[in-house]
């Protein structure tokens, strides 16, 4: 992280301590760590133990932004009686036993196509004496592609494109993409049987539904195809036509649903290891042990991501002025995911807008780093990427948007998504790099 540039003031450096806190805590390594464990045959997964010596091969599948790291954390724990298996992600790492195939987020490629048919593949062989490792992490949608029926990939690559600009919610965008898809929607777990399935789950999702963290690829899909239909008609969303025509067949039911709650999914159980709470949590120990009060706003902030910046300052000063809902000096915490609606042709995502946002409304603090005293807020994406940008976000304060004409560039700026150029102009771009995680977004207010 850009540390040195940033931390002008121990606001500053409080915010970023809390955003590293929260990346850390929900690396694969840690949380692996305190979740899995191995004592001769017996497999701990949380709250669940597996009997190693009940099965004639043990493998790792899945895919996400975390699955590499994930994948070689259980390596560590379970040796050789791992036998193999393969993930795909944006973040490789190396491996010993796991095939770890590098594709692309947030638009599928060829190589995505490739590594989920190997692990469709792997499964596939798949028999009773098997105990399959199922990774599911945030990202796993769009790293995981496996077109249906008559899909080709620049079929989901352009309905992707589609759905991303819309402004629609996660769940929205999911439900389109697991009724485009061989493998999600509780599909890879049909698969699968009649191997043991154990899935290990990292959510980006708020509310943590399974169903729509990675598209759900083993668990019940509760949507349907008309529920996908109704995703592209809500949002008047231009897809390629053969994307439509598979969808209307599915919904005059001529080809199968998505296996929904009626079906078997008994040799399936799923561990939720990590999400939003894991980083923040961890973000308001750092705050309380830096002497400030810490105050969670909520883990699941949703919504147009400028408004919710709004809505953030309005908090902050809200406790600078009146104490309320928590004393200064505070920290405010939020975790959840944000969207945008792209009208524009500009670089940036959701915390680069929340971020703008913000610093406009703060305003007119002068150009060296705010005012003395001020709010200071950071909003990045815990897997370092905020959106299709190389930044994880950025840490703004009233120095920010520091005057009039300011102010007209940053509005220019928001209406033009514009918002990551605006932002590293005014070196309020925070660079993780890829952390090898995802649990969504991560912000922090800090009150002096």
């Amino acid at each position: 992280m850009t540390r040195d540039r940033l931390a002008r003031s121990p606001a500053h450096e409080t915010a970023l301590a809390c955003v590293e806190a929260g990346i850390e805590v929900a690396h694969p390594e840690r949380v692996v760590a305190d979740a899995v464990s191995r004592e001769g045959d017996s497999l701990r997964i949380a709250d669940a133990s597996y009997d190693l010596a009940g099965y004639d091969e043990v493998v790792v599948v899945g895919g996400g932004k975390a699955a590499a790291g994930v994948a070689a954390a259980l390596e560590s724990r379970l040796g050789e009686a791992l036998d193999g298996g393969v993930v795909v992600t944006d973040t490789p790492v190396e491996t010993d036993r796991v095939d770890v195939v590098e594709a692309s987020h947030p638009v599928p490629d060829e190589a995505g196509v490739a590594g989920a048919r190997r692990v469709r593949e792997t499964v596939e062989t798949a028999g009773a004496g098997t105990l399959v490792l199922a990774v599911m992490t945030g990202g796993g949608s769009a790293l995981l592609p496996a077109p249906a029926g008559d899909l080709s990939l620049a079929d989901l690559q352009a309905t992707t494109d589609a759905l991303l600009e819309s402004g629609a919610a996660i769940g929205e965008i999911n439900a389109a993409r697991k009724h485009c898809s061989a493998l999600k929607g509780g599909r890879l777990a049909a698969v699968a049987a009649p191997a043991t399935v154990a899935t290990l789950v990292f959510s980006d999702v708020v509310g943590d539904d399974l169903g729509v963290i990675a598209s759900g690829p083993t668990v019940p899909d509760p949507t349907t195809y008309a529920d996908a239909v109704a995703v592209l008609d809500r949002y008047d969303l231009d897809v390629p036509a053969v994307v439509r025509d598979h969808l209307a067949a599915g919904v005059a039911g001529e080809i199968p649903e998505t296996p929904g709650a009626d079906a078997d999914f008994g040799h399936v159980t799923t561990h939720l290891l990590a999400n939003a709470w894991t980083a923040v949590d961890a973000a308001r120990e750092v705050a309380r042990e830096r002497g400030y009060d810490p105050l969670v706003l909520s883990t699941r902030v949703r919504g147009e991501a400028r408004e919710q910046g709004l809505a953030h300052v309005a908090v902050a000063e809200e406790v600078a002025a009146t104490g309320t809902p928590v004393d200064p000096p505070a920290v405010v915490l939020s975790g959840g995911e944000t969207t945008v609606t792209v009208r524009g042709e500009g670089d940036g995502g959701p915390n680069q807008e929340f971020a703008l946002r913000a610093a406009l409304e703060l305003g007119g603090g002068g150009s060296d780093g705010g005012s003395v005293g001020g709010p200071v807020l950071a909003a990045v994406d815990t897997d370092g990427r905020d959106g299709a940008s190389d930044a994880a976000g950025a840490l703004v304060d009233a120095g920010t948007v520091p005057d009039a004409d300011a102010a007209d560039a940053a509005r220019a700026a928001l209406a033009d998504n514009d918002a990551g150029t605006y932002l590293d102009g005014r070196n309020a771009l925070v660079r993780t790099g890829r952390t090898g995680t995802n649990v969504n977004d991560l912000r922090v207010v800090v009150v002096e």
